[in-house]
């Protein structure tokens, strides 16, 4: 049995588990081959005591899994379009996190917040501060939910859900002591108590409670709450995901979480047996790293280190030239190239497919304790 819970998180055609030291990582290139990596975490937990503190910790968690999460993301997705002969430069990766970034604010923070003031506005005039925070809320939570559903349909997007699906039902047969089959881990649902996504759920709720409490009638002073309060809210959820985490074999708990595993509904699909490859490929990179073994009888794939990511690409794109028939034009900056996503119709935030990359922390915890 695994000393202690592993987490993970869905990437471009892979997956990233996370154990309590290290992580390892699986990505399907173009041509069908399994690529793989170990890295270990130097996480701050481990060396400062204040980290751990309550609040404060949560937001280093948040912090090292959005960096480890978002590399290894880009990282995927060079692998993924190495096939169009495509490489991005460090700076273009910059500016798609800062356009995903500006993109989420205005999306889920700003935009709710007008809606919500015209509406109460134009219902009840220089009205309830308190009404129009919660139908702010209730507009946040909708276009979330409609957000999702809506990228959802993406084919790229779907398939990121289905690995994200392959990444839970990888740590279901993991935590049942299970063989890491296909067969075995197709028993298992793509939902699991442990999700990123259930992060989402509770910080909205919190923001919700919060900003109704909250009285503010400058537009410009409410904009900038909204935002300066995101790492509070943050900190907060966290504490209350890590609480919950300890009470799961309760009933009141599990009604209270329920949202979140019904959001998983659209977060997590099926995957096909070549996604639960690359999950088991991704698992047992991981447990390796952490200095263990998956149970007996686990299916063990062919697979082999993830190569320069440049060389690659331009060996994938001469591949390409020759399959075409004609040259394949990409640009690339000076600077290595650690970053290609592959296209999607709009920014995903990571924890959204981070099947376990905030709870497993609050597990890894328990275990040391």
């Amino acid at each position: 049995m695994a000393r202690f819970a592993y987490g993970g998180q869905a990437l471009m055609e892979g997956v990233l588990m996370r154990g309590r030291d290290a992580i390892g990582v699986a990505v399907r290139g173009p041509d069908g081959r399994i690529f793989v990596a170990q890295e270990p975490l130097d996480s701050l937990l481990h060396r400062n005591r204040f980290a751990r503190a309550p609040f404060f910790r949560g937001l280093i968690v948040l912090y090292e899994t959005l960096v480890v999460g978002t590399r290894w993301l880009m990282r995927s997705g060079s692998i993924a379009a190495a096939g169009e002969g495509v490489a991005m430069g460090r700076g273009a990766v910059a500016l798609t996190m800062l356009f995903t970034v500006g993109i989420a604010v205005s999306l889920f923070t700003i935009l709710p917040l007008l809606l919500s003031r015209m509406g109460t506005e134009a219902v009840i005039p220089g009205g309830q501060v308190v009404i129009q925070h919660l139908v702010e809320g209730l507009i946040q939570s909708a276009i979330f939910v409609g957000y999702l559903l809506l990228v959802s349909r993406s084919a790229e997007i779907r398939r990121v859900f289905q690995y994200h699906g392959a990444e839970h039902m990888t740590i279901h047969a993991l935590e049942h002591e299970d063989p890491l089959t296909i067969e075995r881990i197709r028993r298992y649902p793509t939902a699991h108590p442990r999700c990123g996504t259930e992060f989402l759920v509770v910080f909205i709720i919190v923001s919700i409670i919060l900003f109704s409490l909250l009285a503010g009638h400058d537009l410009l002073v409410t904009i900038a709450s909204r935002i300066v309060l995101i790492p509070v809210i943050a900190s907060v959820s966290y504490e209350i995901l890590r609480w919950g985490a300890r009470r799961r074999e309760s009933r009141w708990t599990r009604w209270l979480f329920l949202p979140g595993i019904w959001l998983q509904g659209i977060t997590t699909k099926q995957p096909d047996d070549s996604m639960i490859e690359v999950a088991v490929a991704s698992m047992r990179e991981a447990m390796a790293a952490n200095g263990e073994e998956p149970p007996p009888g686990s299916f063990d794939p062919p697979r082999e280190p993830v190569p320069d990511l440049k060389t690659f690409a331009d060996d994938q794109a001469r591949a390409g030239e020759g399959n075409r028939g004609g040259p394949v034009e990409a640009e690339a900056s000076s600077a290595s190239p650690v970053a290609s996503p592959v296209p999607s119709p709009a920014p995903l935030p990571s924890a959204m497919v981070g099947g376990q990359a905030v709870e497993h922390r609050q597990a890894r915890d328990q275990a040391q304790r």
